[in-house]
């Protein structure tokens, strides 16, 4: 091929790999799992005929907020990421965008995404959802250099797309949304910890102060993946006592509650074993859209 040929090759294939460079600075799994608990939450909060439309809305102004808040926590996080083996070939710290253009694609995404729910939804679903963003950004962010309890607060987080979703709908003065928040936050645990464990030394490399990190011996992880299993199961069985789910869910909710704190158990006992992570990690993955799905469908 000659050069010129060469150079124009170049020059087609360029834009089409920073497309791709910035889809994966919103990080477009996690995007859609928030979408997916929004979604619960709002069809949940709905009465009478849902509103196809504010539900595309309600889609739309979340996927924005969620892109533009993981782009900026790539943005904040990028040099971290260069330290560690699974993301030091993300388009920041491998150089192929630069991270001026990762902090206005992000902030304009997050901005878009509020506007569209506060304008075209509720205040109420934009604020939540703001919140989400703040608290991820400013407070989850920085304190994963500094303390496990950035889990805690990380969690806290990742529960309110549901209730955001719920806030489109109807009011959140209730404690139906609040028990979707519960069952997000306390899933969120069992999964971070799987996860930390089987990236253990990567994270030690960046720092990264999660606790199986820093838990070498693995005791003090497992006695909180079993208590945050315990508390998964306890929180998912009560849309049945609210009337907000029927009798499959119940079924459902405890088969998969008991097999989450089966395997987090597992864990606990075998601490320092990846397969023992492995597993947790896998049936959290399957736990969560399974005991949506069927709340939404066993919804009296």
């Amino acid at each position: 091929m000659s050069q010129p040929a060469a150079d124009t090759a170049l020059g087609m294939a360029r834009p089409a790999n920073r497309v791709a460079d910035y889809f994966a600075l919103t990080k477009p799994r996690i995007v859609a799992m928030v979408l997916v608990t929004s979604s619960a939450g709002f069809y949940l909060a709905s009465s009478g005929a849902l509103s196809a439309l504010l539900g595309l809305r309600l889609l739309v102004g979340t996927a924005l907020s969620a892109a533009g808040t993981l782009t900026l926590n790539q943005y904040m996080e990028r040099r971290a990421d260069a330290l560690m083996l699974r993301t030091r070939y993300r388009p920041l710290p491998d150089g192929r965008l630069h991270p001026a253009e990762a902090l206005v694609f992000g902030f304009g995404l997050t901005v878009g995404g509020w506007v569209v729910l506060a304008t075209e939804v509720g205040w109420s679903a934009a604020l939540l959802t703001a919140a989400v963003g703040v608290i991820y950004l400013l407070a989850y962010t920085p304190l994963k250099y500094r303390s496990a309890f950035c889990t805690v607060v990380g969690a806290v987080s990742g529960a309110l797309p549901p209730v955001a979703g719920w806030a489109a709908a109807a009011s959140v003065a209730t404690p139906a949304p609040w028990l979707l928040f519960g069952i997000l936050f306390f899933w969120q645990f069992p999964h971070t910890f799987a996860i930390a464990r089987l990236y253990r030394d990567d994270f030690a490399r960046a720092d990264v102060r999660f606790l199986p990190v820093f838990d070498e011996p693995g005791r003090l992880t497992g006695r909180r993946i079993v208590e945050t299993c315990f508390g998964l199961l306890v929180v998912s069985l009560m849309p049945v006592f609210l009337g907000i789910a029927g009798r499959v869910y119940c079924v459902v909710a405890v088969v998969l509650g008991l097999g989450m704190l089966f395997f987090g158990i597992a864990m606990a006992q075998r601490p320092n074993e990846r397969d023992a992570a492995r597993r947790l990690l896998f049936a959290s993955l399957l736990y969560l859209p399974l005991v949506l799905l069927t709340l939404v469908l066993d919804n009296p």
